[in-house]
């Protein structure tokens, strides 16, 4: 796969569809790597008329990692001492806008999942020129008022991942299974093992995700900003997410002006087979709100 210089980091990336058809950027969500995604959803994506860019985020997968970085102190970067960060999702961000930029892509629809929705938000607020319209998944304002992960949430966020391979897997599927997984769609238990497997093969690196976890702890409020977004924009939440509440992607939907809500009942933090076309048909309706290029002088 190739890569990209983007904001001081390499980041790997993959095009998924016609080269020729409009780019819709996929930013990952905490430690997720390009594969994480199933094929299988990007080619709903691809056939929806998208040429979809999925990278690795800065610290994880196969992009530049901070492995030299010192441990976050996690308790104080959530009080508001951001000093032991390796980086903020501002960084992250501009990440995202460096490589449209390397690849050529002057701007792009956006579809940001968890962590990335975060990070999409940042993008669209940061840089605007760069994004055609905005789909914010399973993510939240940074208001921690809103957005807050359940008991079960809360323990899958912050309990450390074995190293040994098999007990990684086996791990992966509980924490699917007690913190992910909605009511709406059966658990595909060898789907999440198919998938964690991926990840630990490519490239294993609990660091990068805590320091990624650290970033999204340290993140402030973009309620405001949000509100000065004039992009086509989709929030997609699940009323059964217990990693991040289903009030957060209310108040996301709220915040942008003209923002559409599509709330999932039963859905929990993960995008299962059974909810691919819902979720590809709504991006592609947002998507074709975006106001028509008006032709050269």
């Amino acid at each position: 796969m190739p890569r990209a210089q983007a904001n001081g980091v390499e980041l790997e990336y993959e095009l998924v569809g016609d080269p020729a058809a409009r780019p819709l950027l996929l930013v990952q969500g905490l430690g997720a790597q390009l594969v994480s995604i199933e094929e299988g959803f990007c080619a709903e994506l691809a056939a929806r008329g998208f040429m979809v860019i999925r990278f690795d985020n800065r610290d994880v997968g196969l992009s530049t990692r901070l492995d030299g970085a010192e441990p976050p102190a996690l308790a104080a970067v959530f009080e508001g001492d951001r000093s032991s960060l390796a980086y903020t999702l501002e960084d992250m961000a501009d990440d995202a806008a460096g490589l449209l930029e390397a690849i050529g892509v002057p701007s792009a629809h956006l579809a940001g999942i968890s962590l990335g929705g975060m990070i999409a938000q940042l993008l669209a607020i940061r840089h605007p020129g760069r994004v055609r319209s905005l789909a914010s998944i399973m993510s939240t304002t940074g208001d921690r008022r809103v957005g807050r992960p359940s008991a079960e949430g809360t323990g899958v966020l912050f309990t450390p991942m074995p190293a040994e391979r098999d007990r990684y897997l086996e791990q992966a599927v509980q924490n699917a299974m007690t913190g992910s997984a909605g009511t709406a769609f059966p658990f595909d238990a060898e789907a999440v093992r198919r998938a964690a497997a991926r990840g630990y093969d490519r490239a294993y690196d609990p660091g990068g995700v805590a320091r990624q976890l650290a970033a999204a702890l340290g993140a402030t409020d973009r309620t405001e900003a949000l509100r000065s977004l004039r992009v086509p924009t989709l929030v997609v939440h699940g009323d059964a997410d217990k990693i991040v509440g289903v009030d957060g992607g209310e108040a996301t939907a709220a915040a942008v002006p003209g923002a559409r809500l599509l709330r999932i009942p039963g859905l929990g933090h993960e995008l299962p087979r059974g909810v691919w076309a819902t979720v590809a048909d709504a991006i592609a309706e947002n998507a074709a709100r975006e106001p028509p290029v008006p032709p050269p002088p």
